[in-house]
C-alpha cells in the first residue's frame, strides 16, 4: 500500500507523525501538495491534492482530505484518477502546561472513493485510531504517540503505527524538523517498515507558508518518501503554530 496515503494523511504536514493541536476555533486551514512514495514494487505519487481542516468548536477541528493519484508500476501500465478521500476529526482533551503535555485523538475515516483495480485506493473504508502528544519549550518542539489501522480490503490487514518528531524555530520565518516513523505490515504478503524523515516549514507571510520534506526507510520494506505543500490559514485567529 502507498504509505504517503495510508499514513502521511494522518499527519502533520509536511512529516508523517502527527500532533494533538486543534485548528482554533472558525478558522480554516488549506494544503496544496504533492507526495511520492518510491517504493522496491510501485512508485505512487499524489497531487495535486486538497486538504482543509475547520475549527468547527474550541478544541475541535474538522479534516476533509480529497487526493488524486497516479500509480506507476515498475512493470505494467500506469494508472491515474481520484484516490480515497479522507474525512476525520481531531479532538484535544488535555491542554499543555508548564509540567504536562498536550494530549489529542485524530481518528479518521478512508472512503473507497478511488479505483483500487487501478491501483488508486484501497478498494474498502477503512479507519485510523491514533494518539497523540506535544511538548513545546522555548524554540523547540516534539511531538508523537500512534495507534492503530483497521483495514479489511482483500490482501490488506489491520497493523499498528507510531512516530515521533522533533523540531525548532530557526530565526522568525524557518522551522526544521526530523521524525522517525513506522509502521507494521499493512498487506499479505507484506513486511513492517521504519523510516527517517526531515523537512521544514518556511513562512513567507503570516497566512501563507512553503512545507517540505523528505526521507526513506531504514529497515523493513523500502521506501522512499517526499511532501511538497502551500499552506494557507485565515480566520478570527490566524497564527502559523496552528498548523496540523
Amino acid at each position: 500500500m502507498f504509505l504517503s496515503l495510508s499514513l502521511a494523511a494522518a499527519a502533520g504536514p509536511p512529516f508523517l507523525t502527527d500532533d494533538p493541536e486543534p485548528v482554533d476555533f472558525k478558522n480554516w486551514e488549506a494544503y496544496l501538495f504533492s507526495a511520492l512514495d518510491d517504493a522496491s514494487g510501485k512508485r505512487t505519487f499524489s497531487g495535486p491534492a486538497l486538504e482543509l481542516n475547520y475549527g468547527a468548536a474550541p478544541e475541535l477541528q474538522i479534516h476533509l482530505e480529497v487526493p488524486t493519484v497516479w500509480s506507476i508500476p515498475k512493470v505494467g501500465r500506469s494508472s491515474s484518477g481520484l484516490g480515497d478521500i479522507e474525512l476525520g476529526f481531531k479532538v484535544r482533551f488535555v491542554q499543555e502546561t508548564d509540567t504536562q503535555p498536550q494530549i489529542g485523538v485524530f481518528p479518521m475515516i478512508e472512503f473507497p472513493t478511488g479505483n483500487a483495480s487501478r491501483g488508486l485506493g484501497n478498494g474498502k473504508a477503512w479507519f485510523k485510531l491514533p494518539l497523540w502528544f506535544q511538548k513545546s519549550w522555548g524554540d523547540w518542539t516534539t511531538y508523537g504517540g500512534g495507534g492503530y489501522a483497521f483495514n479489511h480490503a482483500p490482501g490488506q490487514r489491520d497493523y499498528a503505527f507510531g512516530g515521533w518528531l522533533l523540531q525548532r524555530s530557526v530565526g522568525d520565518r524557518l522551522t526544521l524538523g526530523g521524525e522517525v516513523f513506522s509502521r507494521g505490515a499493512d498487506s499479505r504478503p507484506g513486511r513492517s517498515t521504519a523510516l527517517a524523515n526531515a523537512g521544514g516549514i518556511y513562512e513567507v507571510t503570516p497566512h501563507f507558508s512553503l512545507l517540505f520534506s523528505a526521507g526513506r526507510s531504514f529497515e523493513g520494506e523500502r521506501h522512499t518518501v517526499a511532501y511538497l505543500g502551500l499552506y494557507w490559514t485565515w480566520g478570527p485567529e490566524k497564527k502559523l503554530s496552528d498548523a496540523s
